[in-house]
């Protein structure tokens, strides 16, 4: 019998900040590896290894001496159970409730706020404000793409808090990939976090990095009917997380490892399973929210958290408990269109108020609404001018972060040693298939194939790191 002593604890956050490994390693996973190449995350609890698994969030476990789990219990259960009250009782509620939770997660120390140009940031900035806490603030965009600095730069003059801007340049990732591969573990592909082009810079801006992930998806509808069925859900699902390119990566290696079955009913039926053990049956926008909230928050949005934190430790007001919690209760028709974030902006600093949004550019918080035709079309119209005229003259617009790591010469020839010059990576994947994917990236439709040659190059760079030699599974 276990004696007490040798029982370890651990309580799992409702939204994990990191990834929690148990196990050992062993063999990898390859149906695991399929819906990473699909998604560009791994599901519930899968890794890289068949013997190794991420913990579950808001779970408390006990571990014996040796590691063992010995009992897994759940602590939290994602819930819809709307409390009806006035909308303004809901802002006040969640204004107290958040700068309560960013006042406890600073503790008067100095801040960093990356700043954008949509809500979830300067809701913080008003919270920051109003607490008086001293904050230090950034921006960054992608050299010849939309400035996101320029709205950035603005929330953070009316709120007096210094600011600094960054250009996300051509060809960052390569003096930084080794490292990266390190620090997120190649649990994200390598084109997302931008935040790594910088994190030399972050030493001298302050002492906590107050980071705004998560709010855009507790804070809105997820655009579904609240009645919509089950297969409803599991469709909607399945065409929000599988990127463009991925499904035909997947099911690439599926074949190539010869799995049985289908890569689709596979992915199909898990989402299938989760969605109904998530179990909400009165609102399936609360269900996708759970959803995302379980399986997509813990095992993409914060993997790359791993960046800020490799330089000063991080704090996250939207993954707090309580504010998790509070969500459950809020009648959905106010989380709709993000309607609480904004009136808490218009109420405690209107000045923010006016500032563009940059999803519904060029209108501000007072006049989004109006971001439909025939009223936005004078920005369209004008803005789609600018773009082609700037291509004519060899300065085509950037919008994804990939076309200022993949395209180019330079850029080429780097991506190229990294998949086609590491033995490792051979093992596990046919040079032929990668080919294939490279090949379809540059002459065919580079859009659709940007995911799947990021995952191979994250793979790529896997195998590499952590000198993984595997046979395929027969």
């Amino acid at each position: 019998m276990q004696n007490e002593t040798d029982i370890r604890y651990l309580r799992t956050p409702i939204i994990p900040t990191r990834q929690t490994f148990w196990g050992n390693e062993g063999d990898l996973d390859y149906r695991a590896l399929c819906v990473f190449a699909a998604t560009g995350f791994f599901l519930d609890t899968d890794t890289y290894y068949q013997g190794q698994q991420a913990l579950k969030p808001a779970c408390e476990y006990q571990f014996s001496e040796r590691g063992e789990i010995l009992q897994e219990t759940p602590y939290f259960k994602w819930h819809h159970s709307p409390v009806e009250r006035s909308f303004d009782t809901v802002v006040d509620e969640f204004s107290n409730l958040f700068e309560t939770i960013v006042a406890e997660q600073t503790e008067d120390r100095e801040i960093i706020l990356p700043l954008s140009g949509g809500l979830d940031s300067r809701t913080q900035a008003v919270a920051l404000k109003r607490l008086g806490i001293t904050t230090n603030t950034f921006s960054y965009a992608f050299a010849g793409g939309h400035d996101e600095t320029y709205y950035a730069k603005q929330i953070a003059r009316a709120c007096g808090f210094p600011f600094q801007s960054f250009k996300v340049k051509s060809g960052y990732l390569w003096s930084c990939i080794e490292e990266l591969a390190i620090i997120n573990r190649c649990y994200s592909e390598f084109t997302h976090p931008r935040q790594m082009a910088f994190k030399d810079c972050y030493n001298n801006m302050g002492d906590v990095f107050s980071l705004g992930h998560w709010g855009d998806v507790l804070f809105d509808d997820m655009g579904v009917p609240d009645n919509l069925s089950l297969e409803g859900q599991v469709e909607v699902l399945l065409n929000k997380i599988i990127k463009k390119g991925g499904l035909f990566l997947a099911e690439s290696l599926w074949l190539t490892w010869g799995l049985e079955g289908d890569f689709k009913s596979y992915l199909t039926e898990r989402i299938r399973n989760l969605l109904q053990d998530i179990g909400i049956t009165n609102s399936a926008n609360a269900q996708i929210r759970a959803f995302k909230s379980l399986y997509w928050a813990p095992r993409w949005t914060s993997v790359n958290l791993s960046v800020f934190e490799s330089v000063k430790p991080i704090s996250l007001p939207y993954y707090d408990n309580r504010l998790c919690e509070f969500i459950c209760t809020i009648p959905e028709h106010f989380l709709a269109r993000r309607q609480i974030q904004i009136a808490y902006i218009k109420k405690n600093m209107p000045e923010l108020a006016k500032i563009t949004w940059q999803a519904q550019r060029p209108f501000n918080l007072n006049t989004f609404s109006y971001n439909k035709a025939p009223f936005n079309l004078p920005y369209r119209i004008v803005n789609k001018i600018n773009r082609e005229l700037n291509a004519f003259k060899g300065n085509p617009y950037i919008q994804r972060n990939w076309e200022l790591q993949f395209l180019g010469d330079d850029n080429d020839k780097l991506l190229q040693q990294y998949l086609f010059d590491n033995p490792n990576f051979r093992v596990i994947i046919p040079e032929s298939l990668v080919k294939t994917v490279y090949n379809k990236f540059k002459t065919e439709d580079a859009i659709t194939y940007s995911h799947p040659l990021s995952q191979l190059l994250t793979l790529a760079l896997f195998t590499k790191t952590y000198n993984i030699i595997s046979s395929i599974e027969n």
